[in-house]
C-alpha cells in the first residue's frame, strides 16, 4: 500500500524510506539516517512483484527511494542512495562528511568504491562455475588489497569520526558474514587494518539495526536460488 502523506502543520517534511529487506543501498540511507536521528518510516516492497504504486514513483525500478513529504502535503521523490545521502548531509546534522573540500571529495570517492566492491561481490556469488568463481574471489581479494593501503588507524575510515565512507561499507562488509559461514576464502587474510574496520562497523548500532534479525537466512537464500558455483558450495556445506 502507497505511503500517506503527512498533510499535517509541521514545518518539517516526514521521510519515507522505501527499501527492501537484502538491498545494500537501502542500508547506506538507513545507516545516515539513524546517525542523524532522523525520524522516518520504512516501507517495504517486494521488487519481484513491484506494486503499482512503486512503479509509478521510481524512474528506475529500484530502491532505495526517500518520500519527501513537506508542509502543504506536497511530496517529493528521491532516488539513488548517493543523492538521498547528501540530501540528509544538507538537511540534517551532524555532518558526516569532512569540513575540508579536498577530504569530502576524497571521501565520495571511496563510496564509489564500495559500490565497485558491491558489484564484485555480486560477480563472485553469480559465478556460474569453478573457474569464474576463482577469477572473481581473486578480484575482490585485489580490491579489498587497496582498501588495505588506505585504510588509517580506525576505528573507522576517518579514525574516531563515522562518515558515510562507513556507511557505505558497512552493508558491504556484511556480506562477509554470510560468506565466511560457508567456507574460508581468504578476502582478509592479507587485510588486518579493513579486516578490524570491518568489526568495528558490525558493532556500531546503527550499521547493525539496518537489517531486520531475518537478514542472514533471507541471503542465504537469495544466494541459493542463484543457482550459481557458491549455490553449489553452500549446498555441500549444508550436507
Amino acid at each position: 500500500m502507497s505511503p500517506t502523506p503527512d498533510t499535517g502543520a509541521t514545518s518539517t517534511p516526514t521521510l519515507d524510506l522505501v527499501s527492501h529487506p537484502l538491498c545494500p543501498y537501502v542500508q547506506r540511507a538507513a545507516i545516515a539516517l539513524a546517525e542523524k536521528g532522523v525520524a522516518h518510516r520504512r516501507v517495504t516492497v517486494d521488487l519481484a512483484d513491484k506494486p503499482a504504486w512503486f512503479r509509478a514513483i521510481s524512474p528506475l525500478g529500484k530502491v532505495p527511494l526517500l518520500r519527501v513529504h513537506r508542509p502543504g502535503g506536497a511530496s517529493a521523490i528521491l532516488f539513488e542512495s548517493a543523492v538521498i545521502c547528501e540530501y540528509l548531509e544538507e538537511t540534517h546534522g551532524p555532518p558526516l562528511h569532512p569540513a575540508d573540500p579536498v577530504e569530502r571529495a576524497r571521501h565520495r570517492a571511496w563510496i564509489e568504491f564500495a559500490s565497485a566492491l558491491l558489484d564484485g561481490i555480486a560477480g563472485f556469488y553469480r559465478a556460474p562455475d569453478a573457474t569464474a568463481f576463482e577469477e572473481r574471489r581473486h578480484a575482490l581479494v585485489e580490491r579489498i588489497g587497496r582498501l588495505e593501503e588506505t585504510a588509517g588507524a580506525g576505528p573507522y575510515f576517518a579514525g574516531e569520526a563515522f562518515s558515510l565512507v562507513d556507511a557505505a561499507f558497512g552493508p558491504v562488509f556484511r556480506y562477509f558474514d554470510t560468506f565466511e559461514r560457508i567456507a574460508d576464502f581468504g578476502f582478509f587474510d592479507a587485510a588486518p587494518r579493513v579486516r578490524a574496520w570491518r568489526a568495528a562497523l558490525a558493532r556500531r548500532p546503527s550499521v547493525a539495526r539496518a537489517v531486520d534479525a531475518d537478514y542472514p537466512g533471507r541471503l542465504e537464500a537469495f544466494l541459493v536460488a542463484r543457482g550459481s558455483h557458491l549455490s553449489t558450495l553452500m549446498a555441500r556445506s549444508a550436507a
